[in-house]
């Protein structure tokens, strides 16, 4: 007898977040059978709300972006640093590569909700408040079993699963693919506000990064939106709190009233919203790959929110597997690790040298350094808008080399 428990699809993605979303409308576009699980109900919140002008370029492709160009987010053209009396700004129109030349600030829940309903109109099946309960990748295709909201159960079998499932890390956690990260813990507080800010240094078209005065391992981002709300978040290591009161709002106001040049900007804030707190989410993982799976964006990897990677890597790598499992279920001969991982790995290590050359100040020294010449500030804004995989761009062809180099220099001339 037939199994009724047993449903069949082509191909399965776990979570209907941006990489999600992407990669299972660029696989609906080419004709394949697509099935979305999600946990949660859209809209939900999330952190990420500062996209790179490089993520564009994937919704362009999955078919999205007139729908987002049409949505009233805030314009963003670049990103903006203050570190005391210091302040310098990247303009993503002035780059080394030729992308995009802006991007959106965007509240999540609306975002991600938006990418969903265009990936269902395409006619992407998404499945809301399904849970992944567990996974088998042994048998000839893979099989997930999968919780419904009133309890039951089903299982699909798949051609492929594509893992999307961002902080979940769902087939991490039960396929043990779960490593340790090499970046220290470190701990985000963070709240929207309404911001009525009226300072006339501030650029609601960029992200703001501010480095705390004292301590240049804590910064803060402020991202402004449309609707004249703002995010706003700390992020710094676990000892930094040890002197911080344990309420959270408290807590963020106390980082803040640290940072004079931060403080005037939000003088006439309305914090009318409880702030929440993440903490170790920099993680890692085996393999990128399996037998008839793969991992894409923060179920991959993800470094740390200072630079807004996350994302950006998010979209890739759903683009790239889109493309690559295309061309397997035609029946091509796929390599997923020379294709897919190493190519991927690639951008992402180049992210890496420039989070940890934030930490270690020699980023920083290279970006409020007042003498660099406009060549290789375009390179530099190249990155900033999310052209890690450029290997043209020298600073990503040889980033560890030629940021060492670089910061050298900023260190020696004068100021």
């Amino acid at each position: 007898m037939p199994n009724a428990d047993l449903q069949q699809r082509q191909v399965l993605v776990i979570g209907a977040g941006p990489s999600g979303a992407i990669a299972s409308a660029l696989l609906k576009r080419q004709g394949h059978d697509v099935l979305v699980i999600e946990r949660q109900r859209f809209p939900r919140f999330s952190i990420g709300e500062s996209l790179l002008s490089h993520c564009l370029d994937f919704v362009e492709e999955a078919g999205m972006l007139e729908a987002l160009q049409a949505a009233g987010f805030q314009h963003k053209n670049g990103a903006a640093f203050a570190w005391g009396d210091e302040y310098t700004a990247f303009d993503f129109g002035q780059t080394f590569t030729q992308g995009k030349p802006s991007t959106f600030q965007v509240q999540r829940a609306r975002f991600d909700q938006l990418l969903a309903d265009q990936a269902e109109a395409q006619g992407v099946e998404i499945r809301y408040e399904h849970e992944i309960v567990s996974a088998d990748m042994n048998g000839e295709q893979p099989q997930v079993r999968v919780r419904r909201p009133d309890g039951s159960e089903y299982t699909v079998q798949a051609g492929f699963v594509l893992d999307a499932s961002g902080y979940g890390r769902v087939l991490p956690r039960m396929l043990d693919l779960e490593a340790p990260s090499a970046f220290p813990v470190r701990r985000a507080v963070f709240t929207h506000i309404e911001d009525r800010i009226d300072h006339p240094g501030f650029d609601r078209d960029k992200i703001l990064i501010t480095t705390h005065p004292e301590h240049r391992d804590i910064w803060f981002w402020t991202i402004p939106f449309s609707d004249g709300r703002t995010s706003l978040g700390v992020v710094a290591a676990a000892e930094h709190y040890a002197n911080a009161p344990e309420d959270l709002d408290a807590c963020l106001k106390h980082f803040v009233a640290q940072a004079p040049s931060l403080a005037k900007v939000l003088a006439n804030a309305v914090w009318d919203t409880p702030a929440r707190t993440i903490g170790g989410y920099s993680a890692n993982v085996k393999a990128l790959h399996g037998k008839g799976y793969a991992l894409l964006g923060n179920a991959a990897e993800f470094l740390d929110p200072v630079f807004s990677s996350g994302v950006t890597i998010a979209m890739r790598s759903a683009s790239m597997a889109a493309g690559l499992l295309h061309r397997q279920l035609q029946g091509e001969t796929v390599n997923w690790q020379t294709e897919f991982a190493e190519p991927l790995q690639q951008g992402v290590d180049t992210f890496r040298v420039y989070v940890e050359g934030w930490y270690d100040g020699s980023f920083q020294d290279v970006i409020y350094h007042p003498g660099s010449s406009p060549e290789i500030r375009a390179m530099i804004s190249s990155i900033l808008a999310g052209y890690a995989w450029d290997t043209r761009n020298p600073f990503v062809a040889e980033p560890r080399r030629r940021l060492r180099t670089l910061a050298e220099l900023c260190a020696r001339a004068p100021a």
